[in-house]
């Protein structure tokens, strides 16, 4: 019945080469070389009798026959990877993407929850600040970002909005009688398209001699933590991610300091993953936590 159809095996180089616009990048996802994702493509058009890329330098475009089955290949490898995952006996692996400073100051510590109530999904955090194209890149089941929310996405989630203030340890709060004497701690976001929260926009409309403050900024929010932790000064942080350590007393809240709204938190993934079991029970599990924030 089925004597007619390609391997599998060309027809998921195909299905990466096609995503990626890139004989180059296919051949990296799929942990081989270049020449070998060449020749499978040229194995899968000699058996078609059609070429699915126009070979150009350095691009290549996908043909009209190439747009229409890449369209199928990737909806029918989705769908068999879902059942495989569901009838299999072995552990689901979910992959979230996320920056470093969530990942290891609210992510990774709360993670066992998730573990428990699904042990069946094991879950691989991916940090770092460049955004991961999720349509294009199907190893990424899930990002969680940082910024302006987009309501109109109808692949994101909305988590939760943070709040901003003042913390430091309860021996440098002891000994500091004047905000303007302390060392403060900020962040300045390494994606210069996020509004800026800084020390000035906190002082902003307070009798505060800016022109005294002596700020130090760090391009990671868990190193201003860190230099928190180490008694260096007050930190301008998240109260999302200085959980740990506030219930831990590693860090107290400033007694005169006020909250300001920060940035959201969102959870993206894609039409290839949308709907995936895994992908549902992690986004439930991520709004549960965050409802006892």
């Amino acid at each position: 019945m089925f004597t007619h159809l390609p391997q599998i095996n060309s027809l998921r180089v195909f299905d990466s080469a096609a995503r990626l616009n890139s004989f180059k990048a296919a051949a990296a996802e799929l942990n081989v070389t270049p020449t070998a994702v060449s020749h499978q493509i040229r194995a899968l058009e000699k058996k078609l009798g059609t070429l699915l890329f126009k070979r150009k330098t350095r691009l290549i475009i996908l043909t009209p026959e190439g747009e229409k089955l890449a369209r199928v290949v990737s909806h029918s490898l989705l769908q068999i990877s879902d059942v495989l995952e569901e009838i299999s006996d072995n552990q689901s692996v979910l992959t979230v993407s996320t920056t470093t400073s969530f990942a290891a100051q609210w992510l990774v510590p709360k993670l066992e929850s998730f573990h428990l109530r699904h042990p069946e999904i094991r879950v691989v955090v991916k940090t770092g600040e460049s955004l991961d194209d999720l349509q294009k890149d199907k190893r990424i089941d899930l990002a969680i970002r940082y910024g302006q929310f987009d309501a109109q996405n109808e692949y994101a989630t909305k988590l939760i909005t943070e709040q901003f203030g003042m913390y430091a340890t309860k021996e440098y709060l002891q000994g500091l009688p004047n905000i303007e004497d302390a060392i403060l701690i900020e962040t300045a976001w390494k994606n210069r398209e996020l509004q800026p929260i800084t020390w000035t926009h906190y002082f902003n409309n307070k009798n505060v001699d800016k022109e005294k403050l002596k700020i130090r900024s760090y391009e990671q929010e868990h190193y201003v933590i860190q230099a928190a932790l180490a008694g260096q000064g007050v930190a301008l942080v998240s109260s999302l991610l200085i959980q740990t350590a506030l219930r831990q007393k590693w860090l107290e809240k400033h007694p005169g300091g006020e909250s300001i709204e920060g940035l959201t938190y969102y959870m993206l993934t894609s039409s290839a993953h949308e709907k995936n079991r895994k992908v549902v029970f992690f986004r439930e599990w991520l709004l549960d936590e965050l409802v006892k924030q």
